[in-house]
C-alpha cells in the first residue's frame, strides 16, 4: 500500500475504485465498504483509493470537545487499511480552511480532477463538504456529469452490523472489552515503547512493563485489570494490565502496565503491542504490598483462564 500526504504526488492510478471517511478504528462497518471496493477493483482490474483526513475533522473543528479520544492512531488505521486490500491510502491534511470546501469543490478537485475517480463507494450517512451539506442524494443527481459510477452501502446492511465508532469508544470507556472485540472484529489494541518505571512489581515477584502511549488523542479504556495478549518482537505472550493510579503505592499519575506470564527479559525501550482480551476487575487499594501481592496472584490464575 502506498501512502499520499496530502494530493501533490499522486500518480495516475489505473481504474481508481475509491471511498472516503475518517475510518476510525477500521470496525466492522468500514470493513464492510472496504470489501466491496477490493470486489469492485478487482472486476475491474482498477485499484483502491481510499481518502481520510488528519487530524480527525472533530479535533479541528470542536476543540473543546477535549473528551474526544481515537480508536486509533494513523499508523495503526494505515496498517488495518493495508492488511484490508487498500492499494492506495490519501491522507488530506484537515484544517480549517479545507473544511470550508464546498461538497461541488471537493469532488471536482479532488474526485474528479486529481484522483480521476471510477467508482465511488460510500456509506448510506456518510457526508461530505462544508457543513456536511453533500451526501448520496447529491452525488446520485450529478454522478453523471462528475463521470464516475456510485454505490451505497445501504441502511440495511450497515444497521444489520449495529456498529459504530462510538458505540467502540463507550464500550471501551465502560470497560466492555468483549463488546468491542465484537463491534471490531479483533481485540482492541494499545501500542507504546516501555520506559524505565519505579520497579515495585519486580520487588513483589510481578515485574511489570511500563508502557508509553505516546499519542494523548489515543483512547485509553476504563482503569482496572485486564487479560491481554502482548507482542513483543513478533512474538505473542499472555499477560495481564493494569490501567490506572496505582493507589497501593501512592500513584500520582495513570500508568498502563503489563505483566507478561513465563518472560524472562528485558523489554526496555522495546515496541509493543497490547492485545485486550477481558477486563477481570476494578483497580483497588490495598492496606499493604502483601495484600496486594496476593490479589495478583489471583488476577494471574484469572487471566490465564482466558483464551
Amino acid at each position: 500500500m502506498r501512502i499520499y500526504e496530502g494530493l501533490v504526488d499522486i500518480p495516475e492510478i489505473p481504474t481508481p475504485v475509491v471511498t472516503s471517511g475518517t475510518f476510525d478504528g477500521v470496525h466492522l462497518g468500514h470493513q464492510k465498504i472496504l470489501k466491496r471496493i477490493v470486489e469492485l477493483a478487482k472486476k475491474e482490474e482498477g485499484e483502491t483509493v481510499l481518502i481520510t483526513f488528519w487530524p480527525h475533522p472533530r479535533l479541528v473543528l470542536y476543540p473543546e470537545e477535549h473528551n474526544l479520544r481515537l480508536l486509533s492512531t494513523f499508523e495503526e488505521k494505515a496498517k488495518l487499511l493495508e492488511k484490508s486490500g487498500i492499494d492506495h491510502l490519501v491522507s488530506i491534511p484537515f484544517t480549517k480552511e479545507f473544511s470550508q470546501l464546498t461538497s461541488q469543490e471537493f469532488i471536482q478537485s479532488v474526485l474528479v480532477d486529481k484522483l480521476r475517480t471510477k467508482k465511488l463507494v460510500i456509506g448510506y450517512d456518510h457526508r461530505f463538504g462544508k457543513n456536511r451539506e453533500g451526501g448520496f442524494e447529491y452525488l446520485q443527481k450529478n454522478s453523471q456529469s462528475f463521470g464516475f459510477e456510485l454505490e451505497e452501502i445501504s441502511r440495511e446492511d450497515v444497521d444489520d452490523i449495529g456498529v459504530s465508532s462510538t458505540k467502540i469508544r463507550n464500550a471501551l470507556i465502560a470497560g466492555e472489552v468483549e463488546t468491542a472485540t465484537k463491534y471490531l472484529g479483533r481485540p482492541y489494541e494499545l501500542n507504546g515503547i516501555v520506559i524505565k518505571g519505579q520497579q515495585i512489581g519486580r520487588s513483589i515477584g510481578f515485574p511489570t512493563a511500563n508502557v508509553h502511549i505516546p499519542n494523548d488523542y489515543k483512547l485509553i479504556p476504563k482503569d482496572g485489570v485486564y487479560a491481554i495478549d502482548v507482542v513483543v518482537d513478533g512474538k505473542k505472550h499472555q499477560a495481564m494490565m493494569n490501567i490506572g493510579n496505582r493507589p497501593t503505592v501512592d500513584g500520582t499519575k495513570k500508568t498502563v502496565e503489563a505483566h507478561l506470564f513465563d518472560f524472562d527479559g528485558n523489554l526496555y525501550d522495546h515496541q509493543v503491542t497490547l492485545y485486550l482480551k477481558k477486563y477481570l476487575r476494578e483497580e483497588k487499594k490495598f492496606e499493604n504490598l502483601d495484600e496486594l501481592k496476593d490479589q495478583l496472584s489471583k488476577d494471574q490464575v484469572a487471566a490465564r483462564k482466558v483464551s
